[in-house]
């Protein structure tokens, strides 16, 4: 196979794996388990299948004690990201709450150019407000409804938290440490949020049958080690800017199973909606500095050193 048709592939499975969320945890809501579980359960199957893979990468647990306060605060963000956007499934449709969180990379560009002064260009200024104008026509849900305010604000805070977590990863403090490595430990400090909202695992819901153990299994091997998997492979293949781009698909995927799987219900004006705050955000990362924010994957994976045959 084409060394960029397998780029681009491996991009495309990368975004559809992270939109794979609603299609693992709505089930797991269905079946009675509330979304701290859901995540405590999600991050703690995560976290084995990370080390591993940073065991077999051949890179180094060791972290030096200036890194572990920032490492925490990161952690923080993570998974205050990961529990606003799965709290924001139980006020509206997965598919428009995926859309909707897909507007971070506008928040990382508008966070530069507020706290660190970078230059606004006309393409960005555009794309906020094709954005802007696309979240508008989102905000009527397909039955004519308004969308329920808390979970619109439950997927502003999910990507505003991930939004400041993109940028705080890439400060000099934290540029240097191999982003499975940082993931890793983001994980590991970040799972304590669940461990205090289910009052130390005392409130903690397990599935109630056996089988709905493989959609918790699912949502840390899909949307976590297999989507950062693919997407360091797409980026030695085809760069980060294309990849970044083809992180259009999270939403796309979210919005297919959403239809397809839960029967959820889309309208044309929710269609445009969708269309436009994608083709902003993927303007804004095809032809903006903000690239160099959004995708810091490079490091993530060294390539494996193949050992000399006898």
């Amino acid at each position: 196979m084409n060394v960029k048709v397998k780029g681009y592939a491996l991009g495309a499975l990368a975004a559809a794996a992270y939109g794979m969320n609603p299609l693992f945890a709505l089930p797991l809501y269905k079946d009675g388990m509330d979304p701290y579980s859901v995540l405590f359960f999600r991050y703690l199957f995560a976290i084995p299948i990370l080390g591993i893979m940073l065991k077999a990468r051949g890179r180094s647990f060791a972290l030096a004690r200036r890194d572990i306060v920032p490492m925490v605060v990161m952690g923080l963000l993570l998974s205050l990201s990961s529990l606003s956007l799965f709290l924001s499934y139980n006020y509206m449709e997965a598919g428009i709450a995926s859309t909707l969180l897909f507007v971070y990379p506008i928040m990382v560009a508008m966070i530069m150019v507020i706290f660190f002064h970078e230059r606004i260009t006309a393409l960005t200024a555009s794309c906020i407000l094709v954005a802007l104008v696309g979240i508008a026509l989102l905000y009527r849900g397909s039955d004519g409804a308004t969308l329920d305010t808390t979970g619109v604000a439950w997927v502003m805070v999910s990507s505003l938290s991930y939004a400041l977590y993109i940028v705080g990863v890439n400060r000099p403090r934290l540029k240097g440490i191999a982003t499975l490595k940082l993931t890793f430990y983001a994980l590991v400090s970040g799972i304590s949020i669940f461990v205090v909202c289910t009052d130390f695992c005392r409130t903690l819901v397990l599935p109630s049958v056996w089988y709905m153990w493989g959609n918790v299994l699912a949502l840390a091997l899909f949307p976590t080690a297999i989507s950062f998997l693919c997407t360091t492979q797409a980026i030695q293949y085809i760069g980060s800017t294309p990849t970044a781009v083809l992180g259009a698909l999270e939403p796309l995927t979210a919005v297919f199973f959403g239809v397809t799987v839960f029967g959820e219900s889309l309208t044309p004006r929710l269609v445009v909606g969708i269309i436009m705050i994608i083709a902003a955000v993927s303007a804004l990362v095809a032809g903006g500095s903000v690239t160099s924010h959004l995708v810091r994957f490079k490091k993530m994976f060294p390539r494996l050193r193949r050992r000399p045959q006898a």
